[in-house]
């Protein structure tokens, strides 16, 4: 007689999950923060904004637990801090959701300043972030790179941003198999066209929604539920890597 053990893989709880989110207080970190701390994981993150920090704190603890800070991850020391925060906060780290990230336009239409920021927080802060985060989770945990399909959908806007998300996707890839033997999972999440402030101006509230509507553009809860899908999988497995676009898709 098949049970329901035998037609299903075990689910990992989230309860006491300590997790650590860069970019957690608006788009997919928000959405993340606030769908992880619902099923009992205790959550610490951080964005550049007190009013965003204040709106995504008390949304947690309408649901959960979490706390976080304002920090700007452009300065590398700032990384660290923040890692050591959250350590301290949460008393240990088991899972790392790294996923700030700044928009950038193509190389000749960008100033040399921005091109250097762009470079600290979307792709220098991500590999500190992971360094961080490896040392707070020792030998046991599961580190989030959230990339895009920018990496695979090159317009002649999307120079310096595509470059980096193809370096993430690359970084994750050979990190999998740095630390599978020691214990941490890695996995890399690629959404499509996701509504956040992120897109402002390019792409008004008002127009997202639309988009939204018409199933042409993802809402950032999209891509939360696929963090959680790759959460709860037992200890022998890792997904890799989960690409999630629209259903309307012209890219």
């Amino acid at each position: 007689m098949t049970t329901a053990a035998d037609a299903h893989t075990a689910q990992r709880t989230l309860k006491g999950r300590r997790i650590a989110v860069t970019g957690g207080t608006t788009g997919i970190g928000r959405a993340a923060a606030v769908l992880l701390a619902s099923e009992g994981a205790r959550l610490f993150v951080c964005g550049r904004n007190p009013d965003h920090l204040a709106d995504v704190v008390a949304r947690i603890g309408e649901v959960g637990e979490g706390d976080g800070m304002t920090t700007d991850l452009g300065d590398a020391d700032n990384v660290k801090r923040f890692f050591d925060a959250a350590q301290s906060k949460l008393g240990g780290l088991d899972v790392a959701i790294i996923n700030a990230a700044v928009p950038a336009r193509g190389l000749s239409d960008m100033t040399e300043e921005e091109v250097r920021y762009a470079l600290a927080v979307n792709f220098s802060a991500y590999v500190l972030s992971a360094h961080a985060a490896i040392k707070a989770m020792g030998d046991n945990g599961h580190i989030f790179l959230i990339g895009s399909m920018s990496a695979h959908v090159l317009g002649p806007s999307s120079t310096v941003y595509a470059g980096i998300k193809a370096g993430i996707a690359g970084f994750s890839q050979a990190l999998r198999r740095e630390l599978g033997n020691k214990g941490i999972k890695v996995s890399l999440v690629e959404p499509g066209l996701t509504g956040a402030d992120f897109h402002y101006p390019d792409i008004s509230a008002s127009e997202q929604a639309e988009r939204i509507k018409g199933q042409s553009m993802l809402r950032a809860e999209d891509i939360a539920v696929s963090i959680h899908f790759c959460l709860t999988q037992p200890d022998r497995t890792t997904i890799q890597q989960i690409t999630v676009v629209p259903r309307v898709n012209d890219e």
